[in-house]
């Protein structure tokens, strides 16, 4: 029976460690998951100098062009000035050359705002840039350490459960049948230790006679209280 009670405390050990093993690989994709979410959102926030420049970056282009609409029409029209034949007419396109000038005057003003703009933004938009970098090395580091984490799990879970199905070919089959049931009962524990008459599973008293003889006997003993099946264990000297 000693033989019996050590498969059964290795195999709820096995037991034990795969529920832990899943739990964590459960929380591992939920926290690469959130380290996702917080970089994207950090990025998305950083970069906001980046989109603005972009944007002046745009309008500068069109206003640019603006200009050289301006210029072409300003030729063309003292081309035309030279054709005119009567005063009136003469007068009507020197404003006509005027009112471009000084459209052309305030464009350029523009043109000139926005390039001071740029220059600002892209001192601000270096300075995203690296720390965007050095936030993204960190990301990754993390990304990688949670993957590894994830592979080292899966790698102890194949090795646990090797482990524990080597354990159930050993364990008679009633036995097995029986701690199935308990551990299904009992939260995943179907063998708990017992010390100063404790039971480590409901944590109630067990009757002083069953504690002296779970400490002599080889018979497998159950707990009173949640009927799990219990061992005796020292645990100020664990090799007694």
């Amino acid at each position: 029976m000693r033989e019996d009670l050590s498969l059964l405390i290795e195999l709820q050990e096995c037991d034990t460690r795969l529920v832990s093993l899943l739990a964590s690989k459960k929380n591992l994709p939920e926290k690469m998951a959130k380290l996702e979410q917080d970089f994207l959102a950090f990025r998305e926030n950083i970069e906001q100098n980046k989109r603005k420049y972009e944007e002046i970056k745009t309008a500068h282009a069109a206003k640019e062009k603006e200009i050289k609409k301006i210029n072409e029409g300003i030729v063309k029209a003292k081309e035309r000035l030279l054709e005119v034949k009567n005063n009136k007419e003469y007068q009507a396109m020197l404003k006509e050359i005027e009112t471009a000038e000084a459209s052309l005057g305030d464009v350029e003003t523009q043109v000139i705002s926005l390039l001071e703009e740029m220059d600002k933004l892209a001192v601000l938009v270096k300075k995203d840039e690296e720390v965007l970098n050095q936030h993204k090395r960190q990301y990754e580091e993390e990304k990688n350490k949670i993957q590894a984490d994830i592979a080292s799990i899966d790698t102890d879970f194949t090795g646990w459960e090797q482990k524990r199905s080597a354990l159930t070919n050993k364990v008679d089959s009633l036995l097995l049948a029986k701690y199935e049931k308990l551990k299904k009962r009992g939260n995943g524990i179907g063998v708990i230790s017992v010390w100063k008459a404790v039971c480590n599973g409901c944590h109630m008293n067990i009757p002083p006679q069953l504690y002296n003889e779970l400490q002599r006997s080889a018979e497998l003993l159950s707990c009173p209280n949640c009927n799990r099946i219990i061992y005796f264990e020292n645990k100020e000297n664990p090799s007694h």
